[in-house]
């Protein structure tokens, strides 16, 4: 009989089942957690923001974009707009100025205008704190939701994916290759303490930045990848 995945102590609240991981499995996810606090003890997210509404706009503005780019139009563009209800006051197209420099700036004035409208609307000008009505907004998926949840309100309902950590998933062999986005998530979810699903997702995007990054580096030189990287391109080619 095929046993039924269950969620692990401590996880009941998630609603949907995680994958079965083995204890061998854990501690070796754990040795990676630790070698990556070792190295980046002071890991945090790199958008700019002073407030929630803040790092929700500037997380929809980061979709395919860099965060130094995305960083490069916020103030203005905060400046301009200072609260949720002002987006909601003007227009898409009264954003579009202070977001050209970024990829896909139309629909992301749209999602803008659309999300913060929302937040006037149905949520009273406050960012809602689940992922249910986050990702209710336009623009906002369960990767925005996710950094909007753990850094603004230390809430970890879920781990954070975008380009560097599914890449590192693969390379750490945490995941199978060609695993997509909610399976790499929940299986980091499964493995490490749910506790540590923010600080670590930083830790990982700040070793995919700083090391092991898409086109090489020093991947093949750092602690970390000799250790645990066993799946990078770099060793297989």
């Amino acid at each position: 009989m095929t046993r039924t995945p269950t969620n692990p102590r401590g996880l009941k609240d998630i609603p949907f089942q995680l994958p079965q991981v083995t204890a061998q499995e854990k501690r070796r996810a754990r040795r990676i957690a630790d070698a990556l606090a070792r190295h980046y003890p002071d890991a945090h997210c790199e958008l700019h923001y002073s407030c929630p509404h803040e790092l929700l706009v500037a997380t929809i503005l980061s979709a395919q974009s860099t965060d130094a780019g995305v960083n490069k139009a916020t103030p203005a563009l905060f400046a301009r707009f200072p609260m949720p209800a002002d987006y909601a006051a003007a227009s898409p197209a009264e954003i579009e100025p202070y977001i050209k420099t970024i990829g896909l700036y139309r629909n992301k004035a749209r999602s803008i205008h659309a999300a913060m409208t929302a937040l006037v609307e149905r949520f009273g000008g406050e960012v809602p704190r689940t992922i249910e009505e986050l990702t209710s907004l336009r623009g906002v998926a369960r990767k925005t939701a996710n950094v909007v949840l753990g850094n603004c309100f230390g809430i970890n309902d879920g781990f954070v994916v975008d380009t560097h950590i599914q890449r590192l998933a693969t390379r750490f062999c945490l995941v199978e290759k060609g695993a997509n986005p909610q399976q790499i998530e929940r299986r980091l979810m499964a493995l490490f303490p749910r506790k540590k699903w923010c600080t670590l997702s930083h830790q990982f995007i700040w070793h995919g930045r700083r090391a092991c990054t898409a086109r090489g580096g020093s991947c093949g030189e750092h602690p970390v990848c000799r250790s645990f990287g066993t799946c990078c391109e770099k060793r297989e080619a």
